[in-house]
């Protein structure tokens, strides 16, 4: 199975959706078919499954081992995969875990359980013993996902450093810390380490001005629908073309505008309906708590891909 270099995430990895049927079970074959648009996209270096995009608060265990087998059964040989780890505790995150490095998976994406909210910024030994607990069942790299420090779920950088320091599986994080300040100093801070970590910014709604600081790459939900745009902008980026990174960007604007907006849990609801608006898929089913979005924004989003010149046919001739 395909491995990053040296075991350190980067590059562009989209994170896919998950199509649901109407009475709410995975539709297998809209899925197979979306990995195979995504992985289609030239420049990616992975895809990231059973994570925010593909609603994993919804799904059980075996319905995350049945993504994952799909997955690698449609992509796997020719793709990275990271997958993953979402659980409020850490035994049942090592299980996940287990379960990812068996269906071989190349990396884990590991959130912040939800019991941080209430005060672990204060007790870095909880961030420790939650990532040595994945890292003891489990040999691949990981990466932390770094939360808004407002959510009570993110974590002080000298807690991240100490976690890496600790926890030599760790190699990167997904930077959504909301803070340009503090995602520079990240970057810096983290590639300046004796075993630098790498920064993947998911900045989705400031990507270019994010990438520009010295990420790594990115990892983002939006590269489901425009996973094209995203490595044409990375390639400018790495490439120091300014100009050719905003006319990129230009494009991105309007669906980062129609995507990432208020109120923030619909992100990837509005996602499914960008890809049902292209036939890209069949339908936007979601999963409760989620609710299908109304027509007056399905409408917008409609307007934001014309904007953006995202058309059924693909826009990969525009963004290359």
């Amino acid at each position: 199975m395909p491995r990053f270099d040296d075991d350190r995430p980067q590059g562009v990895i989209p994170a896919c959706l998950l199509p649901f049927k109407d009475d709410l079970g995975i539709d297998e074959a809209a899925y197979r078919k979306h990995l195979r648009d995504v992985v289609s996209v030239p420049g990616l270096t992975a895809i990231t499954v059973n994570a925010h995009a593909s609603e994993v608060a919804s799904c059980t265990f075996d319905e995350q081992k049945r993504v994952l087998d799909i997955t690698m059964d449609e992509v796997g040989d020719g793709t990275a995969v990271v997958n993953g780890v979402y659980a409020d505790g850490s035994q049942e995150a090592a299980r996940i875990a287990r379960m990812a490095e068996a269906g071989g998976a190349a990396a884990l994406l590991v959130f912040p359980p939800q019991p941080f909210i209430m005060g672990a910024r204060h007790r870095p030994e909880m961030a420790l013993a939650h990532f040595q607990c994945i890292a003891e069942a489990c040999g691949l790299p990981m990466i932390v996902f770094q939360y808004p420090m407002a959510s009570g779920q993110g974590y002080p950088l000298d807690t991240l450093v100490r976690m890496t320091e600790e926890v030599p599986t760790i190699r990167a994080i997904k930077d959504w810390c909301n803070d340009a300040a503090l995602h520079e100093r990240h970057i810096r801070t983290l590639h300046g380490l004796a075993r630098p970590i790498n920064v993947l910014s998911t900045h989705s709604s400031w990507l270019m001005s994010s990438l520009v600081l010295g990420c790594d790459g990115l990892l983002s939900g939006s590269g489901s629908v425009i996973a094209d745009l995203q490595a044409a902008l990375w390639r400018a980026v790495c490439d120091d073309d300014l100009a050719r990174a905003r006319r990129v960007n230009e494009r991105i604007f309007p669906l980062a505008r129609a995507f990432y907006t208020d109120p923030f849990v619909d992100m990837h609801n509005r996602m499914k309906e960008a890809l049902v608006i292209l036939g890209r898929i069949p339908g936007a089913a979601v999963r409760p708590p989620l609710v299908k979005l109304g027509d007056a924004e399905i409408g917008r989003i409609r307007a934001a891909l014309d904007e953006a010149g995202v058309r059924p046919e693909g826009a990969l001739s525009e963004a290359a």
